[in-house]
């Protein structure tokens, strides 16, 4: 496989903070897909004014807010079309510890097929509220999957194998808000897609920008767990098969 990663930024309304991220991307060179999903006035023209400046760019806009999800798929979408072979998502706040990126494209080149998923290893600055609440979709995560195979499953820093992954998104209905990244890699486990797990330090900057509705995405993630557990139960002899070194599931 000709390995041709790219970086995907989902981007809504973090006018203060991408323009770090991608000058700290830009240093490796490879191209990138900033997705402005609505953005304000004010981000859109910092996201121009980056698209213009900054080499290897690919700015593509949503006409409103469709969540990050959304973003992160049609930034999929995009990389693959121009015949990338892998996309390292990114988000644009801040959060993720850049410094990693060698390590998760080294991973990614040596498993193509696998999809490298971040565990966050978090500073002081980390909400707990939010700490304890990921713990209930880890276990049921590890009950959709019949494994303990994704270590964390809301990291947003991962890289995704884009032929294995473009080909769920075109063909399964996905959540196109926060739980999009839970739903995506249950679902890429089903297809028989390895999860390599690496440990990454997450922060949450002092006034940093925080999409998360605590009651409007928990409820989503909640039903996106029902779905996922009935879709589990479909698979069942699959699931088990495969635990038990057979057929992967369809």
């Amino acid at each position: 496989m000709n390995f041709s990663p790219c970086f995907i930024v989902p981007v809504y309304n973090h006018g203060a903070t991408v323009g770090a991220t991608v000058a700290a991307l830009a240093t490796h060179g490879l191209p990138i897909y900033l997705i402005d999903d609505g953005s304000a006035a004010d981000t859109a023209a910092v996201l121009d004014e980056i698209a213009l400046r900054v080499p290897g760019v690919h700015l593509v806009r949503h006409a409103g807010n469709g969540g990050k999800g959304a973003a992160v798929m049609t930034g999929l979408r995009a990389a693959h079309d121009d015949a990338c072979s892998h996309g390292l998502q990114v988000d644009a706040d801040g959060q993720h510890d850049l410094a990693d990126i060698p390590r998760f494209l080294a991973a990614a080149r040596a498993e193509p097929e696998a999809l490298i998923c971040g565990v966050p290893a978090y500073d002081p600055s980390v909400p707990k509220g939010r700490l304890y609440g990921r713990y209930a979709t880890h276990v049921w995560v590890w009950v959709e999957t019949l494994s303990f195979e994704i270590r964390d499953s809301m990291c947003g820093f991962r890289v995704y194998p884009l032929a294995a992954t473009r080909r769920l998104i075109d063909e399964a209905r996905l959540g196109t808000r926060m739980e999009f990244d839970i739903e995506v890699l249950v679902r890429l486990v089903w297809r028989g897609v390895r999860i390599r797990n690496l440990p990454t330090r997450v922060t949450y900057p002092a006034g940093g920008l925080s999409h998360f509705r605590m009651l409007r995405d928990n409820l989503r993630i909640s039903w996106t767990h029902t779905r996922l557990v009935c879709g589990m139960l479909a698979r069942l002899p699959w699931l088990l098969a495969r635990r038990l070194g057979g057929k992967l599931a369809p």
